[in-house]
């Protein structure tokens, strides 16, 4: 799998947010029979790497591209294959233990749930779902029938993200006042609503790919097979990429919840796309690892982040073009590029050694590594493992649920610009009633 794909597509991961053994986990030596629901460009890598378990056999491929199912099939060669995921289920109920979910976002929710009302684990894609309340729902229904379940956050389980948290956890910088987060990523769309249809490609089967969500025609360049992320009926935008992954080690890090106030400052909404440019601000409440409260902030698209003292770097360093900054009461930062980069101190202007020995004795968060081959694997493989009842999963739906409300909040605070919102995380609805219309849809 390479490196420049996972981007594309795109810790204490033993410390926090695990859940107990599920009572329906497959006896140990067991064989783990899945079904990969998606085979796009994610899709593709995350075959490839659940594959590579040797306890695991693919048993079932679906696509609603033909092409991208004859590409998948080629490889998996007694795998049965299928266009649509209810017709998969129908047919092999029987026949499979775990599934992975790699569709478009919209697709998310009813396919996992669809799965897990047959009491089949679950490894979903990121974000976990297009609406808080799907995620609210799957979380649910996955405690509910004890299943094993992993969001694809996939450096979850990165050796950096690991070690940050335990660095952030063991006091290396004090309680954190404030994280600033950022991606230069573009998955917005400013212009005007596209008009007038193209044919659709031969082997697309365009009504399954549009599921539930609005219906449109198609249009070659838009949607299907990349940019479905910049609209607002399939993807989450830049959040709900890059966002999923720059925010989790930070979240995890800090055990939040669901924040109190939500601001972005964007252009109008257009009713079509994502904004290409996204500055959003988050007011948490604080933690044991925070001051009183927690501000968040991220920047999203060309340019980003906007320039600060917060984020100046010792020497005239140059940030790295994603990442995050914890910053601490006292005034010591922690910076941490995305991806496959180390955490570095800064302590009064300098960055600082940090003393593993001291702050990771016992090498809790693994072995240093830079190959992206080997720390890939990790995530889906403990998803496996705990599916046979020898391991836990580090982002449960329990978890990931959380991650994917915190992220929706600032995709919902974008329909109204520099308005702040305020989030009722007990009764999932905002104080400012115009806003809770967005908060569901699809298949809740």
């Amino acid at each position: 799998m390479k490196r420049r794909s996972f981007i594309k597509a795109t810790a204490a991961g033993t410390i926090a947010f695990m859940l107990p053994f599920p009572s329906s986990a497959l006896n140990a030596g067991k064989k783990l029979r899945v079904a990969q629901i998606g085979l796009g460009s994610m899709g593709t890598n995350d075959l490839l790497a659940i594959a590579s378990h040797p306890l695991v056999e693919i048993v079932a491929l679906c696509d609603v591209d033909q092409n991208a199912l004859d590409k998948a099939k080629a490889a998996h060669a007694n795998a049965k294959t299928f266009t649509d995921y209810k017709e998969l289920f129908k047919t092999m109920g029987k026949d499979i233990d775990a599934v992975v979910v790699s569709t478009t976002d919209h697709a998310h929710a009813p396919v996992s749930l669809a799965a897990m009302e047959l009491n089949k684990h679950v490894y979903c894609q990121k974000p976990l779902t297009h609406y808080i309340a799907e995620s609210r729902k799957m979380d649910a229904v996955a405690a509910q029938k004890k299943l094993v379940t992993q969001m694809g956050i996939q450096v979850h389980s990165f050796y950096d993200y690991k070690l940050a948290t335990i660095l952030i956890q063991k006091g290396i910088i004090g309680k954190v006042k404030k994280v600033i987060a950022w991606s230069p990523k573009v998955w917005g769309y400013d212009g005007p609503e596209p008009t007038g249809s193209d044919p659709v490609p031969e082997g697309l089967n365009w009504d399954l790919w549009l599921g539930g969500a609005k219906k449109r025609p198609y249009k070659k360049g838009l949607y299907h097979p990349g940019n479905w992320r910049k609209c607002i009926d399939y993807g989450c935008g830049t959040l709900g990429d890059m966002g999923v992954h720059i925010f989790d080690t930070p979240y995890n890090a800090l055990k939040l919840s669901v924040p109190l106030t939500v601001k972005n400052e964007c252009r109008a909404p257009n009713a079509f796309g994502h904004p290409e440019k996204n500055h959003v601000t988050y007011v948490f409440p604080g933690t044991p690892y925070t001051a009183k409260t927690l501000e968040w902030v991220w920047y999203d698209g060309k340019g980003a982040p906007e320039a600060q003292t917060e984020l100046e770097l010792p020497g005239g360093e140059a940030l790295p073009d994603q990442g995050a900054m914890f910053i601490g009461e006292n005034g010591q930062r922690l910076l941490l590029p995305h991806f496959m980069q180390l955490p570095k101190l800064i302590v009064d202007g300098k960055f600082e050694p940090i003393d593993l020995k001291k702050y990771d004795p016992s090498g809790a968060a693994g072995k240093p590594t830079t190959s992206y081959d080997a720390e890939t694997p990790k995530h889906y493989h403990e998803f496996v493992d705990a599916c046979l009842g020898k391991a836990k999963c580090s982002a449960p739906f329990s978890y990931a649920a959380k991650l994917t409300e915190v992220i929706l909040l600032g995709v919902i605070a974008a329909r109204f610009p520099n308005e702040t919102l305020h989030w009722d995380g007990k009764l999932a609805r905002f104080k400012e009633d115009k806003a809770n219309k967005f908060i569901s849809g699809g298949t809740v």
